[in-house]
């Protein structure tokens, strides 16, 4: 998942040795960094953005990444990474069309939106 992935860069960027560290600069309870790395809990999307900034990835690939780890369901699951595969062969050149598209569309209608997305920065 790449969540523990962001996890585990920020807490080598800031030289932690424990979980509570990450959850401390976070503001949430200890045991909320052993969920997420296990699956029970997903970073929201803020945390995400801080963690990638405090590392120096690109928070466009954390939120893309973190998109395709929460979602359950494998057709919006192949999207996803499918869109990040993209995204990263451009170098997220055209990453903020594509991805307001997306942020800005229902869930009802998430496969089209995706698929101009795709369209546009393909």
């Amino acid at each position: 998942m790449y969540q523990t992935k962001l996890l585990d860069s920020y807490k080598t960027a800031k030289n932690y040795i424990q979980d509570k560290q990450i959850a401390a600069d976070l503001g949430l309870p200890k045991q909320r960094i052993s969920e997420m790395r296990t699956g029970k809990r997903y970073l929201s999307d803020t945390e995400a953005v801080f963690l990638a900034q405090e590392c120096n990835i690109d928070p466009k690939e954390a939120l893309v990444a973190i998109h395709a780890d929460r979602t359950q369901n494998s057709s919006v699951k192949a999207l996803w990474e499918e869109i990040a595969k993209k995204l990263n062969s451009q170098g997220f050149q055209t990453f903020g069309i594509g991805f307001s598209a997306i942020s800005l569309a229902g869930f009802g209608q998430f496969r089209v939106i995706a698929q101009c997305a795709l369209c546009t920065i393909g």
